[in-house]
């Protein structure tokens, strides 16, 4: 027998300051959308809703649901009711009974993503950000093949060490350039140079390995980093719960400024609260002008320092209180303005990679990350 089940989430425990009990919704939203294959999450959450990010309140979902949420398909109905005082989502999806109690769904459908895989998928796999001398310990290149210094695909190379208990899939990887907090000057991290992969053949003192795809030249000396089982993807957009302001270090490709579906890394990760699915808005800082309107004066900016190569420290320029133009009382700044949304999508302890999920101007790599009104 076939019958339709409704899916209601439960309860919203969202703190009122992520803004998500003024939920505006679009002018010409659907009231109820058939899912298709190549659907995201965050596109369908923009049919109905003008802020993507408000999607766990029009379904009424815990913490616990955003951060496991159930999985939507292609074919799922989804249903949006308007009788209560907010807006709300259901799912109905169709299911075959067996008995009391045991339900069959279609087992060939793949779950809709939260963003486009195509773009985000490598960064998932590959943990393309390291801690500051993480890579020291890590398992290293010392030969190949008749010493051969340059090594490709295919190339039978050793290894300093790899035990059994560590997996037979690796990445390879170069040190990169740091990554540097524009506030305070610090590294928050190693931005690792994705090299290509490497399959165990022999473990032990030294090991063997085989290189199965070669992205560039692989040497001696480049390090590995095993390959994770089990990578999450399956993640809700929703606001930080918590005001937080950070700010752009890095735009993947080293561009100076980009656009929507790029990935940019921010400097702010786990130790700040920030998780896999948040949405931020991304800002750009009001100019200074002076006061006095028969006065001009130039638009003063602070820049990220300009990085040297790999193995130098980063150029750090002093700060200067008298050149500050936030304590110049001739000066007044003018507000920030919304440029953009970005998504995060992968988190580390003082960093966290992002996709720019929307752009209204090019995003520039002196912007400013928030959480959105």
């Amino acid at each position: 027998m076939i019958r339709y089940i409704i899916t209601l989430l439960g309860f919203c425990c969202l703190s009122a300051y992520a803004a998500n009990n003024n939920i505006e919704l679009q002018s010409d939203h659907p009231d109820r959308y058939v899912v298709v294959k190549g659907d995201t999450l965050w596109g369908i959450s923009g049919k109905f809703l003008k802020n993507p990010w408000q999607w766990p309140s029009i379904w009424k979902m815990n913490k616990a649901e955003i951060k496991n949420p159930n999985l939507i398909y292609p074919g799922d109905l989804i249903v949006l009711d308007t009788s209560g005082s907010q807006p709300e989502l259901r799912l109905l999806r169709e299911t075959v009974t067996l008995n009391p109690g045991v339900r069959e769904e279609p087992l060939d459908k793949e779950a809709i993503p939260t963003i486009a895989p195509s773009i985000i998928a490598p960064f998932l796999s590959r943990p393309l950000v390291i801690e500051e001398n993480a890579l020291n310990s890590a398992p290293t290149i010392i030969a190949g093949p008749e010493n051969r210094l340059a090594l490709a695909t295919n190339s039978r190379v050793y290894i300093d060490k790899i035990d059994e208990s560590q997996g037979a899939n690796w990445h390879i990887y170069r040190p990169g350039k740091p990554l540097v907090d524009p506030d305070n000057r610090k590294i928050l991290g190693i931005e690792a140079n994705y090299l290509g992969d490497a399959r165990v053949l022999k473990y032990g003192q030294p090991a063997t390995v085989t290189i199965i795809s070669a992205k560039e030249e692989i040497f001696t000396k480049d390090k590995l980093v095993a390959i994770p089982e089990n990578i999450q993807s399956n993640f809700v957009p929703h606001a930080p719960t918590f005001p937080i302001t950070g700010k752009i270090i890095s735009i993947y490709g080293g561009l100076a400024e980009t656009g929507k579906d790029s990935i940019i890394t921010i400097n702010h990760g786990k130790n700040d609260g920030l998780e896999e699915g948040h949405v931020l808005s991304i800002n750009r800082l009001g100019f200074y002008i002076s006061k006095d309107p028969d006065k001009k004066t130039k638009d003063e900016k602070f820049r990220i320092p300009e990085l040297q190569s790999k193995d130098k420290e980063p150029k750090v320029e002093k700060y200067d209180p008298k050149e500050d133009p936030a304590n110049n009382p001739e000066l007044l700044q003018l507000p920030s303005e919304r440029v953009g949304l970005l998504m995060i999508f992968k988190v580390f302890d003082q960093v966290s990679y992002a996709l720019v999920v929307q752009a209204n101007e090019p995003i520039n790599d002196t912007d400013i990350v928030q959480t959105p009104n």
